[in-house]
């Protein structure tokens, strides 16, 4: 099912002309309107007629979230004020925010890539949509939102929180299609098998779960407690939101909106653009973005990109589940340590819970890892030695994989706090 066949399987040679074209607007675009772009160019000694196609697009500069933060609120701009009609923004729990702006057109073209978004996840126009991403600065809620409008599916604009109210409509509204962050979703799993209510009893048949790494042992997790097709989707703020990549139903790997966005892998470390297929940092240039265009700019997301046409038809290449952030990953003992890959083997053992917590401390100079596993009621308040049993089965098996000794602590049922948006899953109290 495509939302824009033309576009969504467009011939790579046109789509190749087509991008060349878009970037070397974005690249005047930026250099005449955006002094902080035309500075970084000058001092590489760049003129925008040097960037003729994609060919050339890693003589531009990598532009970073500090980038953002550095010209707050509104030096990234590339149109007066008084063309933006929306403005968003990160929660800044870490300094500045990021603010992002939005044309006229920007808002058509976000809505257009979320319908296409929506359309591979399976909504349609007989979708009854429940739309538990976060409203307001936050980009998620209205993204979809918009999106689900323009498919004509019915809206259920609820934003998040309110669990057992989510479950209540989700039944009485007759849901069809979940759209919120997994780790949500998760609790909404959990809520609903507290009020006794089956997934059976429900109308879902699809989730469009995103804004946080999820492994396919915690997809698989879903589908079996939601009863539903769980898609992954993938955008980020500083881009333009969600709509920047999504799984269709083949789920083997995320469409990243070729005509929307120029994709390349790097090594984050040297900053050396990688071959299709190897894992690294994905980076993105907009071809499209009137508001507020970035240049290769760095997203910290580690993945790869598969080029090859996928069986559903489509063209545009297409990027793996995100394995995890470089801001994400702890490296520990030399070892890089991603969450996604401790979520994975704890959600194949049945008896602990998917609801996990890793905590870093150093002491004497040695770091030291341990993980707080949630388990099920029925074995908690079981006999300790099975306790004692399967803490060792699961520090053996976390060992293996990571090549790391580590801490496991079992802990009773709600120890860990549930997140109606994007789950907490490490602490890392070191000093670093």
């Amino acid at each position: 099912m495509y939302w824009n066949q033309a576009r969504e399987c467009m011939d790579r040679e046109r789509l190749y002309e087509l991008q060349s074209r878009q970037l070397v607007h974005t690249v005047n675009q930026v250099y005449y309107n955006v002094p902080y772009y035309r500075n970084l160019m000058q001092q590489k000694g760049l003129m925008p007629e040097d960037i003729r196609g994609i060919e050339d697009i890693n003589l531009l500069p990598f532009t970073t979230k500090e980038d953002l933060r550095e010209n707050y609120p509104y030096g990234l701009f590339a149109v007066p004020l008084t063309e933006i009609v929306r403005i968003h923004a990160s929660s800044g729990t870490t300094g500045k925010p990021t603010v992002v702006g939005y044309t006229r057109q920007d808002i058509i073209n976000w809505a257009e890539l979320m319908a296409r978004t929506l359309t591979c996840g399976g909504t349609k126009k007989e979708s009854v949509i429940q739309v538990a991403y976060g409203y307001g600065l936050f980009t998620g809620g209205l993204g979809v939102h918009y999106g689900a409008e323009r498919v004509g599916a019915s809206v259920i604009p609820i934003s998040g929180g309110n669990t057992k109210r989510q479950v209540m409509l989700m039944r009485d509204f007759e849901t069809t299609v979940l759209a919120c962050t997994p780790s949500y979703a998760l609790h909404l799993a959990e809520v609903m098998e507290e009020m006794g209510i089956s997934a059976k009893e429900l109308k879902l048949t699809n989730g469009i779960f995103g804004a946080e790494p999820w492994s396919e042992a915690l997809r698989n997790e879903l589908e079996d407690r939601l009863d539903l097709s769980a898609i992954d989707i993938y955008g980020l703020s500083e881009v333009i939101g969600p709509g920047v990549a999504t799984e269709c139903q083949c789920k083997s790997g995320l469409h990243i909106a070729e005509d929307f966005f120029l994709a390349e892998i790097i090594d984050p470390d040297t900053g050396e653009v990688l071959k299709e297929g190897e894992v690294g940092e994905l980076v993105l240039t907009t071809i499209n973005k009137e508001g507020l265009p970035v240049i290769r700019y760095r997203t910290r997301d580690i993945t790869s990109l598969n080029n090859s046409i996928c069986d559903c038809g489509r063209t545009h290449t297409r990027m793996s589940k995100v394995l995890g952030r470089t801001d994400d990953m702890l490296i520990i003992r030399g070892v890089n340590v991603f969450p996604s890959q401790i979520e994975s083997l704890l959600i194949e053992n049945g008896d602990i819970q998917p609801h996990y917590l890793l905590i870093v401390e150093r002491v004497d100079n040695l770091d030291y890892l341990e993980v707080w596993v949630e388990v099920s009621e029925e074995l908690f308040s079981d006999e300790v030695r099975k306790l004692e049993a399967l803490n060792r089965k699961i520090t053996h098996e976390i060992q293996s994989v990571l090549g790391l000794s580590v801490k496991v602590k079992l802990v009773e049922p709600r120890t860990i706090e549930r997140s109606v948006g994007k789950a907490v899953r490490v602490i890392d109290k070191r000093k670093l």
